[in-house]
């Protein structure tokens, strides 16, 4: 039977999730049966749970139920069969061992005879046990940071909430790029800023734009993503950091360099722009993107004359970060278990950027070798929203074009994709239904 020999060669690897089957008439030809034949038998494998048809657009293969998860790969779970959709909209860390890291942690911590103090009110800033901590991880990028220049806050959005507080006005213009991280429009709007984009191409930030800005606005502040910039993933070279940073110095502005992805560097490259201007300066990091979102901890590494009003904000705004969190996150750091956990997330990275492109590779994508996620250009007719609307209608979540636009104006023809969340099975079949989709030749919702 035509089913039973699918289920024998998709539980021998012989098949693998999200490969296409052939047509009905494809497979009728080579067998030498009719369509309705082999329309049956996939109809009985879908049954089983080893394919899932998609109408107009074939057949494809789920992975074997027969396969245990703890026997599975890292990253490599059986997807799920029930009928919610594949989310491929947040950029995440993959699981791979955080959870259980952070359960001997929480049993480690339970049992220290310093629980106490570590959890009383901390002075301005921190802790300073966790403040040398998260000095120790922002030396990864700028060696030369110190415990007395950090500020402790409850991740990385709220560092953001911070720092544009503390070093703007109601009213003052801000700048970041024309596609920027949804969170900073989010902020900028609620705490009465004024959002200018500026143009960014392959390597990030246009400085002639952002000069033209400065003359026209006369901004307070400017937010840069220079490395794995979130949507577009460019990089921007060491001469534009340095370019931007004497334009910062020349209009007399404050940098917020999020750096929120420089840890995907295996091998970095590129000092960041904090480096080129640390006077006016704040780097902004986190460890809920490298290691676990659960462990909401970020650290500022800011000038010493903007210190007090950041610890102001941050006592403002929720008093303190959960001490306990920055307990396990110190921990994390000074044991050196941190950086071998980021380790692991570049590599799940590069595998899946690598399954991205064997996927995609016949489309134009914006990815670098460790991202977390990639920029698919979409083809003529596409517009971001509408392929985002089919892809969901599809069982795939993906992010349009203009959720990025810091001004709500004109029209995008891309769309961001994540690829950490998911299992690699999961992931390999979304990104296989978004490509047919590509692939359609003419794109429509049917209502």
């Amino acid at each position: 039977m035509i089913a039973d020999a699918l289920e024998r060669d998709i539980n021998a690897g012989r098949l693998v999730a999200g490969e296409r089957l052939p047509t009905l008439k494809e497979l009728a030809e080579a067998l030498k049966v009719t369509p309705g034949t082999i329309g049956r038998s996939y109809d009985e494998a879908a049954k089983r749970g080893l394919v899932i048809g998609e109408v107009g657009r074939g057949t494809f293969v789920l992975p074997s139920r027969g396969v245990a998860p703890s026997l599975a790969a890292p990253g490599s779970a059986a997807i799920k069969t029930e009928t919610g959709p594949i989310d491929l909209s947040l950029i995440t860390p993959n699981d791979a061992g955080m959870s259980d890291w952070l359960r001997a942690s929480i049993a480690e911590l339970g049992q220290s005879p310093e629980l106490g103090a570590i959890l009383d009110y901390p002075t301005d800033g921190g802790h300073a046990v966790h403040r040398e901590a998260g000095a120790l991880w922002v030396q990864r990028s700028l060696p030369e940071a110190n415990g007395q220049q950090i500020v402790l806050t409850a991740g990385a959005q709220h560092g953001l909430l911070v720092a544009i507080s503390s070093l703007s006005d109601s009213d003052d213009v801000i700048l970041c790029e024309e596609y920027c991280y949804p969170g900073i429009i989010s902020l900028a709007h609620s705490l009465g800023r004024r959002l200018q984009g500026v143009k960014v191409d392959e390597f990030g930030m246009v400085p002639a734009s952002l000069r033209a800005l400065c003359e026209a606005h006369r901004p307070a502040l400017l937010v840069v993503v220079t490395t794995h910039q979130n949507p577009t993933n460019s990089i921007m070279p060491e001469a534009r950091r340095l370019e931007i940073a004497q334009i910062a110095r020349e209009f007399d502005l404050y940098i917020i360099d999020d750096d929120i992805y420089g840890f995907l560097e295996t091998r970095p490259v590129h000092k960041p722009l904090s480096a080129y201007a640390p006077e006016r300066s704040v780097y902004l990091t986190s460890l809920s993107k490298s290691l676990l979102p659960a462990l909401r901890i970020g650290y500022l590494y800011a000038p010493p004359q903007t210190l007090s009003r950041l610890s102001s904000m941050v006592r403002s705004s929720v008093w303190m970060p959960s001490p306990l969190m920055a307990q396990l996150a110190s921990n994390l750091i000074v044991s050196g278990q941190g950086a071998r956990l980021v380790k692991v997330q570049q590599e799940e990275a590069a595998e899946r950027q690598r399954m991205a492109r064997q996927i995609l590779g016949t489309y134009t994508i914006r990815s670098q070798a460790n991202s977390f996620h990639l920029w698919l250009e979409l083809p003529e007719p596409w517009t971001s929203d509408e392929f985002a609307n089919l892809a969901r209608a599809n069982g795939v979540i993906v992010v349009s074009g203009s959720q990025f636009l810091a001004q709500r104006s004109g029209t995008t023809r891309g769309v961001r994709i994540a690829l950490m969340g998911p299992s690699r099975a999961e992931l390999g079949f979304a990104l296989t239904k978004l490509a047919s989709l590509l692939a359609a030749p003419e794109p429509r919702m049917f209502y």
